[in-house]
């Protein structure tokens, strides 16, 4: 067994207790995503107060709460069309509150740049969710690009907890846009092999022979 299997199966092992725990305490799958948005807005408030050490501590906390309520659900039996939408949309206010925190650090320190960039990477980072929603009405799935939500959390993770939140947002702002690109361009070619399979075959002409 390899140390980064051995590290997977432990934590696993943990969330699969908190798991069995919180079915057994009949907690509602909703509630928990709630409370997930809750820490997150008090994460928000660490970074606007330059926190970020304790911030990142805190967003980990609002991770877990993002890792069991769907498991609870199944778990449970309580998996429901609502419940995946209010998972979607409690997901991108907990994003944009955790940049909002960064957008009133950075004005609070007057830098006016790392303003305008937490504002891309908030732009970019919606868009990633919007093209793939969007996208799934016209063709059946859209799930391609590297940085999905659970990517950018990991990052702001580690720009907080290390210091390095500068560079993190760069690379936010760079590879969520070119999320966003690499599904348009991917939409857009399942929208014509759509189209092409769906068009009448074209009849070839009949040719006469000449006797």
């Amino acid at each position: 067994m390899t140390f980064t299997r051995g590290v997977g199966l432990f934590f696993g092992a943990i969330i699969d207790r908190i798991v069995r725990w919180l079915a057994l305490s009949r907690i509602h799958p909703n509630v928990l995503t709630f409370i997930g948005l809750v820490i997150n807005i008090w994460a928000a408030w660490l970074f606007s107060r330059g926190n970020f050490a304790w911030a990142g501590v805190v967003v980990i906390g609002a991770g877990l709460f993002d890792m069991v309520d769907g498991r609870v659900a199944r778990a449970t039996s309580q998996v429901t069309r609502f419940g995946g939408f209010f998972d979607s949309v409690v997901d991108r206010y907990s994003d944009l509150a955790l940049y909002m925190g960064l957008l009133v650090y950075y004005a609070s320190i007057n830098r006016f740049f790392y303003i305008v960039l937490t504002a891309i990477v908030m732009t970019g980072s919606v868009m990633v969710s919007y093209t793939r929603a969007r996208a799934e009405n016209t063709i059946p799935k859209c799930k391609v690009g590297f940085l999905e939500r659970p990517e950018r959390i990991v990052l702001i993770i580690l720009g907080a907890l290390f210091d390095r939140m500068a560079a993190v947002l760069w690379v936010i702002a760079i590879l969520s846009n070119i999320t966003v690109v690499h599904r348009m361009i991917h939409t857009w070619q399942e929208c014509k092999r759509l189209e092409q399979e769906q068009s009448p075959a074209v009849p070839e002409p009949v040719r006469k022979t000449v006797a």
